[in-house]
């Protein structure tokens, strides 16, 4: 929490003891269901909520901006988006239905009424949002052909809608193969921790 604090000062309260409240529910809930791996929890925060927050800190949603989390897994980043950004709505998806079940309890635990969570693959959903977040769970390529055409034109935070995704390692190859304008930002520039040496959100704007 102290890491988390370090790079969101200017967080409520309430917000600070949501996300102080995640360690204990995550460490809970992946004593009953293998959420997220074992050596991973031992950096919970870092690895996985800061993780998240990168994309807080590149492009902060506006109220009322509805945000699509792509194979959200344990509930990252939607959960920790959510916390950030409560009057934003987030629609958190995974094919994985015990995965959505602990999705689903945590944003309960939390009163997170801004979360909907959706046991579905992402292709099957309708409705249209004005961003989608992702952290690692398929070629960008993949990512668009998904939910392209679900993501509004417009402007609903202090990027243009679009996607943007959570990865890793020299993506000029895959990011060729869009077609697509974007931008990396690089996060071992927004926080300190060799962590995130080679990890980056990249932009799409839609």
């Amino acid at each position: 929490m102290d890491t988390i604090e370090k790079y969101f000062p200017d967080t409520t309260p309430q917000q600070r003891e949501q996300l102080a409240a995640l360690g204990g529910l995550y460490a809970d809930w992946n004593n009953k269901i293998n959420v997220i791996s074992r050596k991973d929890m031992e950096h919970f925060y870092t690895r996985h909520v800061l993780h998240s927050l990168a994309i807080a800190r590149i492009c902060p949603f506006d109220n009322g901006a509805k945000v699509l989390d792509i194979g959200t897994g344990g509930g990252f980043p939607g959960i920790p988006l959510a916390i950030m950004f409560p009057n934003a709505e987030f629609t958190l998806t995974d094919s994985i239905g015990k995965k959505i079940m602990v999705v689903n309890e945590v944003a309960k635990a939390l009163g997170l009424s801004n979360v909907t969570p959706l046991n579905a693959r992402v292709e099957s959903i309708s409705g249209k949002f004005d961003y989608a977040v992702t952290r690692a769970v398929a070629e960008t390529s993949t990512l668009i052909g998904w939910v392209w055409n679900k993501i509004a034109p417009g402007q609903k935070g202090a990027l243009a809608n679009g996607i943007l995704c959570l990865k890793g390692g020299d993506l000029t190859e895959e990011l060729g193969r869009t077609g697509k304008k974007y931008e990396e930002f690089l996060i071992g520039k927004m926080f300190d921790d060799t962590f995130f040496e080679t990890k980056k959100v990249i932009w799409l704007p839609r």
